[in-house]
């Protein structure tokens, strides 16, 4: 009998032509179906009927261990297995029992073989479902949900053919109902399913049992792997193993965060352990600061490894591994330069099959410095799934190791230290992401290669977000073209810049337990991550103030002789937990654009016979005069009727009715420079339309603001930015506020305390000391709670000075008798006594409670 041409072979099964050709692309799946149909042929002759074929290629698509193959064929042409039911039960059962031999009167009983399921059986089942739902049935009619029915249908018929139990669903159903009527034909509305409570998704179902390593999809099972996992059982009690391993040659970042996540959680979920292993085998780029860095955002994210261990823990047994391979006639030392195993297709080696003497000979000499970088390495015989022939084991560096110093000058790569590593540790579950798919079957050879342990390689798609980068050797362009600052820089999305933006480990963690584990690669807008931390820190920080635009307000009827002491709430909608106290005085400062002289329709703050209410203090301001300052003191040549103006040095006050246009001095000299109000108690009158916050003896900081580093989402991507990734810079990614205040309740905060600016954004203190010995930064974590489209990350310089003034030190929280560097908190660049304007001195002269101090009367400037 003649050889059928493959394609025809395929088609002959059943397969589309389309289809066909598909699957002889794929050469490890067009063998199997090529091996399975050859075989069924023997005993079913040249053709082959549809249902049979397409049996056959499930089971050469979804079949991981070859040696079953043929046992399988037989019982599919001897129609003993007829069903795809039938087939899966089968696949499942030689999976869960890799060792031979085969109980075949086991295996036909977990199959079905020989079970006959008649019409009249079928019949029954589905009028005992149909029965069990009639009522509902009836009701809904075609609306129902039939797929109910041929669920119990199955259940009690495991064995019988599914397009039977269906067509006799669809007869019954039919008899019961009669014909479907037009309502029948309307779509069923969609009700709105409850979201079901947020749970962490760190663990994954899918994921093989301890022990049951022979389950895994390609796994590869020797005649010493059943012996293998009943030691390591041993060893491990049954115990769940995981270890996080990264390269300490960079600081970890959000994708990171998942890795933690997934493989810590996921051994706390099982009652297990994980390792912080560190991969050590490249020492040109290891340093001791990324070593420390790792283990302290670990730390950070609250987890505590089993055991700290590093590769480098293992290069003696590992060499003596390597030793053994080559015995085995499993490895050899190879000559060819870097540059010629680089490419898809480079060329087979021409030391492939030296003899195993004269590579051991030679790998010792490798070890002792004979060769010069590159002249020689270790190469492994085996072909990956990416068509990668013979990857490199060991290669000659002339790098002092952080921990070995030069005791070696060979390292092992990572496709041979890896799974090694994981064997010695007896890790039941080696999570890693997708892009290390690629090497699962090294994985597997090379434990089996040596005899030792397997453990599971199991894949999951990788965490990335949009307008971020966060490759290491991108980040240090970026460093380097002085587009951020250091790795730590709030604009990136490395773990160290996340918790200097302010964000908590818990919304990180959360986070990622929202983003779950799949195999797919998820790519996720920045704003969800934000809106995890917004979640933790609406609970867990507290309320403060801050005006990043001063403008300062003079009230001239306070109703005190001296400030009061104001009891503001730490968290507004739980005030169980506790309340912080600020001074409130005859000065304040507001956001300048809290304050308009000719508001737009809806504006809803101070104006022009439009008072509002300061939050917390129960009192309502009402606008009487507006200062301004400009450059000379020169008069207006005109001036509108009903306005007065008087002059005090180079401050111009204007005093306007309601409903006169003010004095518009253009430009810079014509800038509104403080307001002067009258107050009353807030429930004195009419409810204002709005409140603001404010301060009052604040201190004066530095604030930050920050945008988005890139301005596409995917900056890496050529065909979004032509010119690469450093091109797409957000020129406007960081703005200084260099005159902000904030309320004195924050004055002793210490690095990472947060706090949420009311109507502003959430800061907390930093450690770093950017733009002046003296400052101490804060930074804002994420887009302020009440207006989320402001997305900045600003952050809060404090001047020691201001919290520890040379008159004393601050007392209380009030902070009564900060004084800073001789000012009273008015924005840098106000003059008069004081630090104060001349304007505020000379109000603050002839307001209650507030002392002079050299200031002179209003009264006696006007004009």
């Amino acid at each position: 009998m003649a050889a059928l041409d493959p394609l025809s072979l395929f088609t002959g099964l059943g397969l589309s032509e389309h289809k066909a050709r598909e699957t002889l692309k794929n050469t490890a799946l067009s063998a199997q179906l090529r091996e399975a149909a050859t075989q069924a042929q023997q005993t079913l002759g040249c053709t082959i009927d549809k249902a049979t074929g397409t049996l056959l290629y499930g089971l050469a698509s979804r079949l991981r261990d070859p040696r079953r193959l043929s046992f399988l064929v037989s019982y599919i042409a001897n129609r003993k297995i007829h069903t795809e039911t039938q087939l899966s039960a089968a696949l499942e059962y030689v999976r869960s029992h890799p060792l031979d031999p085969i109980n075949t009167m086991v295996f036909e009983q977990e199959c079905g073989v020989g079970v006959v399921v008649t019409p009249e059986q079928i019949e029954e089942a589905v009028e005992a479902a149909i029965n069990r739902h009639r009522p509902q049935l009836l009701v809904e009619r075609y609306h129902f949900n039939m797929g109910l029915l041929m669920g119990e249908a199955r259940a009690a018929l495991k064995w019988a053919d599914g397009k039977m139990i269906k067509h006799e669903v669809d007869m019954q159903v039919l008899h019961l109902l009669g014909p479907k009527t037009e309502t029948d034909l309307e779509k069923k509305p969609k009700v709105a399913k409850a979201r079901p409570e947020e749970t962490d998704r760190r663990t994954a179902k899918d994921v093989v049992e301890n022990g049951e390593n022979y389950k895994t999809p390609g796994y590869v099972t020797t005649p010493y792997t059943m012996d293998l996992l009943k030691q390591h059982l041993e060893i491990t009690g049954g115990q769940v193993r995981t270890r996080f391993p990264p390269e300490p040659n960079g600081i970890l970042h959000i994708g990171h965060a998942k890795a933690i996540n997934f493989n810590f959680g996921y051994a706390k979920a099982n009652n297990g352990i994980c390792f912080l292993r560190f991969d050590d085998t490249n020492p040109e780029k290891e340093e001791a600061k990324f070593f420390t860095a790792i283990c302290d955002m670990v730390a950070w994210l609250g987890y505590i490894p089993y055991k700290v261990t590093y590769a480098s823990n293992y290069f003696d047994q590992l060499y003596a591994w390597a030793e053994e391979l080559i015995r085995r006639g499993q490895a050899y030392v190879c000559h060819q330069r870097g540059e010629e195993l680089k490419g898809h297709n480079p060329l087979p080696s021409p030391w492939r099959d030296r003899p195993t003497e004269e590579s051991l000979l030679l790998f010792e000499a490798m070890r002792k410095g004979k060769f010069a970088e590159g002249e020689a390495t270790l190469r492994m015989k085996l072909v990956m799934e990416d068509g990668k022939m013979d990857p490199v084991a060991y290669r000659v560096k002339y790098t002092p190791h952080h921990r070995t110093g030069d005791t070696w000058c060979i390292y092992p790569t990572y496709d041979y230290t890896h799974c090694l590593c994981d064997s010695i540790e007896h890790i039941t579950h080696s999570l890693c992401t997708k892009e290390f798919q690629a090497r699962r079957s090294s994985y597997f050879w090379l434990c089996n290669a040596l005899d030792v342990y397997c453990p599971v390689q199991w894949e999951y798609g990788r965490l990335n977000l949009h307008y971020a980068v966060v490759s290491k050797r991108k980040i240090l362009q970026l460093v380097a073209a002085g587009a951020v600052r250091d790795w730590d820089d709030p604009r990136l999305f490395t773990l160290t810049a996340l918790r200097r933006r302010g964000f908590p480990p818990e919304a990180i963690n959360n986070f990622c337990a929202r983003v779950g584990v799949t195999v797919a690669q998820t790519t996720m807008e920045p704003h969800l991550l934000e809106a995890c931390v917004r979640d933790v820190l609406n609970d867990t920080a507290p309320r403060a103030m801050a005006v990043l635009e001063p403008l300062q307000v003079v009230i001239t009827n306070f109703p005190a002789a001296k400030s009061l002491d104001i009891q503001v709430p730490s968290f507004p909608a739980d005030e169980t937990k506790g309340f912080h106290q600020i001074p409130f005085g005859p000065i304040v400062f507001i956001e300048r654009t809290d304050f308009k002289e000719e508001p737009e329709p809806g504006y809803k703050r101070l104006a022009w016979g439009q008072p509002v209410g300061l939050r917390h203090t129960g009192y309502v301001i009402e606008l009487q005069h507006v200062v301004k300052v400009r450059a000379s003191c020169s008069l207006p040549t005109t001036v509108p009727a009903g306005v007065r103006i008087r002059v005090q040095l180079a401050v111009l006050v204007v005093v306007s009715k309601s409903d006169c246009r003010p004095l518009d001095f253009q430009g810079p000299s014509g800038c509104v420079e403080s307001l002067e109000v009258t107050c009353r108690r807030a429930d004195a009158g009419e409810k204002p339309k709005a409140f603001i916050h404010w301060v009052s003896q604040p201190l004066t900081c530095e604030i930050r603001l920050y945008e988005r580093l890139f301005q596409h989402k995917n900056p890496e991507d050529p065909a979004e930015v032509p010119g690469g990734f450093l091109s797409d810079l957000n020129p406007a990614s960081l703005q200084v506020v260099e005159a902000a205040l904030v309320d004195c309740s924050v004055a002793l905060a210490k690095p990472f305390d947060k706090f949420q600016f009311e109507r502003l954004a959430c800061l907390q203190p930093d450690r770093h000391t950017e733009g002046g010995p003296r400052k101490s930064v804060n930074w804002k974590s994420c887009g302020p709670i009440s207006t989320f489209w402001r997305r900045g990350v600003p952050r809060l310089h404090v001047n020691k000075e201001q919290l520890n003034p040379p008159g004393g030190a601050v007392r209380g929280k009030s902070c009564r008798s900060w004084s800073g560097d001789g000012r009273t908190g008015a924005p840098s660049g106000a003059a008069g006594p004081a630090g104060r304007t001349a304007a505020a001195a000379a109000a603050a002269a002839t307001s209650p409670g507030e002392g002079s101090s050299g200031g002179r009367d209003m009264a006696g400037l006007r004009a």
